[in-house]
C-alpha cells in the first residue's frame, strides 16, 4: 500500500515538531525548577559576601570572580588562534593534506571528554610547568578545550562570505590580507561572535578540567596565579558532599542566569551586527 506523499510530509512535520517541543519542555523543567529552588537564596548579600564554614553559609562572591576570569582568560587565549587557524584554512590555502590534517585533529579535539583536558592540564600546566592550582593554568586548559568549537564555527562563517566579494575586492587592488580584513571578517563577524559566545557558555559550566587545573579555592583571588573556584564547582562540591543543598540551588540559579545571559547576549549581538551590515 502506497502512502500518499502528502501524509508522509504531515507525519515528518509532527515528528520533527514534537522533537522540538520535548526538548524545549525539557530545558523548561530544568530551568524553572532550579530556578525555583535557587532564586530564593539569590541576593545582593549572597553575591557580595564570601562563603564561610566551607559554603555552609556566606555567598558566593570569591567564585563569581573565578566564573568571571577563567572564561576571559581562557577566550582572550583561544579567540585569536581560532580565528588565526580558520583564516588560513579558508584564506591562504587549499584543501591538501595539511588541512584535512589540521580539520581532523580538531574534529578530534572537540570530541575528548573534559576530563581528559584537566588531566593534561593538571599535568602539564600544573605539575611540569610549575604553574600551580591556578587561574593561568585553568585558562589555558580551558582555552584548549574550547579552540575546536570556535575554529569550526570561523570556518563556517568565512566560507558562508559569498566568493564575489573577495573577487570584487581583488579587481579592485586589494591585497589578500586588506581583503580579509575588510570584506570577509566583518561579514563573518555574526558567525565568529556565535561561536566564542559558546566557548564562553562552556567554559563557564565546566567543572572537571577545572577542578585539576584551577583547583577549588574559597579564598578571593588576586593574580592569574591563585587558584580560584567557579560556581560550577562550587555547586558540585556543596552538592556531593551534602554540605549546602540551600546554598548549592542558590548557586546552581545563579549559574543558569550567567549562561542565560551569555546565549542572549549572542544572540542580541549576532542580530546586531546582521542589522548593521543589511
Amino acid at each position: 500500500m502506497r502512502i500518499h506523499p502528502r501524509y508522509v510530509q504531515y507525519g515528518a512535520v509532527a515528528i520533527l515538531s514534537g522533537g522540538t517541543l520535548l526538548t524545549l519542555a525539557v530545558l523548561v523543567f530544568i530551568v524553572v525548577f532550579v530556578l525555583e529552588k535557587g532564586l530564593p537564596v539569590l541576593s545582593l548579600d549572597f553575591l557580595l559576601s564570601s562563603p564561610q564554614d566551607m559554603g555552609r553559609a556566606g555567598g558566593i562572591f570569591p567564585t563569581l570572580i573565578g566564573t568571571i576570569a577563567l572564561p576571559l582568560l581562557a577566550i582572550l587565549i583561544a579567540t585569536p588562534l581560532g580565528i588565526g587557524t580558520s583564516i588560513y584554512l579558508t584564506e591562504y590555502t587549499r584543501e591538501n593534506r595539511v588541512t584535512r590534517v589540521i580539520r581532523f585533529g580538531t574534529d578530534c579535539l572537540a570530541g575528548i571528554p573534559s576530563i581528559i583536558f584537566g588531566l593534561f592540564g593538571f599535568i602539564f600546566f600544573v605539575t611540569i610547568l610549575g604553574m600551580g592550582w591556578s587561574i593561568l593554568s585553568g585558562g589555558l586548559t580551558l582555552a584548549f578545550m574550547i579552540l575546536p568549537t570556535i575554529i569550526r564555527t570561523s570556518e563556517e562563517a568565512i566560507k558562508a562570505v559569498p566568493k564575489s566579494y573577495r573577487d570584487v575586492s581583488f579587481s579592485l587592488g586589494a591585497t589578500r590580507w586588506q581583503t580579509v580584513k575588510r570584506v570577509i571578517l566583518p561579514n563573518a563577524l555574526p558567525g565568529i561572535l556565535t561561536g566564542v559566545m559558546l566557548g564562553i557558555g562552556r567554559s563557564i559550566g565546566e567543572t572537571a578540567a577545572v577542578i585539576f587545573t584551577a583547583g577549588s579555592s574559597l579564598r578571593l583571588p588576586t593574580s592569574i596565579f591563585d587558584s580560584t573556584r567557579t560556581m560550577a564547582v562550587h555547586f558540585y562540591i556543596l552538592a556531593r558532599e551534602g554540605i549546602s543543598n540551600e546554598n548549592a540551588y542558590g548557586t546552581a540559579a545563579a549559574l543558569i542566569i550567567a549562561v542565560l545571559l551569555v546565549n542572549l547576549t549572542a544572540y542580541w549581538l549576532m542580530h546586531w551586527f546582521i542589522a548593521k551590515r543589511s
